[in-house]
């Protein structure tokens, strides 16, 4: 089913994505603390997009549980199970800069499109994080 037509599928969810994440007020950290400071100020209003996109992707999940996406593409579900060391720290730094500065990858990726600053500084420590650790990975 790959043909010359998937680039443009591509950049359409994509762009449909990042204009929810927009909408939503994802892409602006002030939005996504107030929703983690559940002890001061809380901002509730995020739960409905997480539970939009979890709905959402359940009903595509149940409806189309063939082992290919719509654009043809295999699906790519881990198998692993295994909670370890690995998967928690990850968890924890994750949570941590979430929490800290306002940002996840996505929304991130989404400011530095609108030539955020803030985000565009996100994304390349982002970046120069993934490098440090696969680096570290090879030693």
């Amino acid at each position: 089913m790959k043909n010359n037509y998937h680039y443009i599928y591509k950049f359409l969810l994509g762009l449909l994505f990042g204009f929810g994440l927009i909408i939503s007020g994802m892409v602006y950290p002030s939005k996504v603390i107030g929703f983690l400071d559940v002890f001061g100020n809380w901002d509730p209003s995020l739960i409905f997009v997480m539970l939009g996109g979890i709905f959402t992707y359940s009903l595509f999940y149940f409806l189309f549980k063939n082992k290919r996406t719509f654009l043809g593409y295999e699906k790519n579900i881990p198998s692993n199970k295994i909670i370890d060391k690995k998967l928690i720290l990850g968890a924890v730094l994750f949570g941590a800069g979430w929490g800290l500065y306002g940002y996840c990858p996505a929304p991130a990726l989404v400011g530095v499109g609108l030539l955020n600053m803030q985000a565009i500084l996100f994304v390349l420590f982002m970046i120069i994080g993934m490098y440090l650790f696969e680096f570290y990975q090879k030693k």
